[in-house]
């Protein structure tokens, strides 16, 4: 089974694909952003746009996502924000084609809750106390740019199923995801510290500054 998680940048998919995969034994997270950066990084500056746009993104993630789907005997977890229709069908929709069990979830959040978790995370209270409570990191104000359109875009039919996440944390996101899809979780037994400097983790492995 694959779950594809899609939402606006600082909609939390990232963090709540490792949760799951933290609370279910046989799980792995491939995330797909690592392709596009890295296919970014091969050009030269001047051309580097969306990674989205190469069709050797597209035709490359589904060939990566079929084989671990295909070889690995356990959950797949995708966190990635898709907002394209001809790519959705591209990515995910071919994925369906090739006969496998796709889960496709859109994290949604009110643009208030978006613009404070990407305040928040990485190292986001750390810059903010070292340049001033609104200097961003580069990829936080791209995704800044971006957050009107994948919020009204994502609302769309076609991105469902939605799950709203305004007032849920990561590990009840999870357990919701888990349920829809038919799987079992490990009970979440972290306390909230643990838990806060676990995900702390997470934001900073998954920062870019490119």
């Amino acid at each position: 089974m694959l779950l594809w998680i899609n939402g606006p940048f600082g909609g939390g998919k990232t963090q709540t694909a490792y949760e799951i995969q933290r609370r279910l034994p046989g799980s792995v997270v491939c995330d797909p952003e690592h392709p596009g950066f890295g296919l970014r990084r091969m050009l030269p500056p001047q051309l580097r746009g969306d990674f989205q746009d190469l069709t050797a993104w597209r035709q490359g993630v589904v060939e990566v996502l079929d084989l671990a789907l295909t070889k690995h005997d356990g959950v797949v977890i995708a966190p990635m924000t898709v907002t394209n229709s001809d790519y959705f069908a591209e990515t995910v929709g071919r994925l369906g084609e090739l006969g496998h069990d796709v889960r496709h979830f859109t994290l949604l959040a009110e643009r208030e809750t978006v613009l404070r978790r990407l305040r928040e995370r990485g190292f986001g209270h750390l810059l903010r106390y070292v340049a001033g409570k609104d200097a961003p990191l580069r990829r936080e104000t791209w995704a800044v740019q971006q957050l009107d359109h994948c919020l009204e875009r994502l609302r769309e039919p076609e991105f469902a199923e939605h799950l709203w996440t305004d007032r849920s944390t990561v590990p009840k996101t999870a357990d919701r995801i888990a349920v829809l899809a038919g799987l079992r979780l490990r009970p979440n037994t972290e306390g909230t510290l643990r838990t806060r400097l676990r995900q702390a983790g997470v934001g900073i492995r998954h920062i870019r500054f490119d």
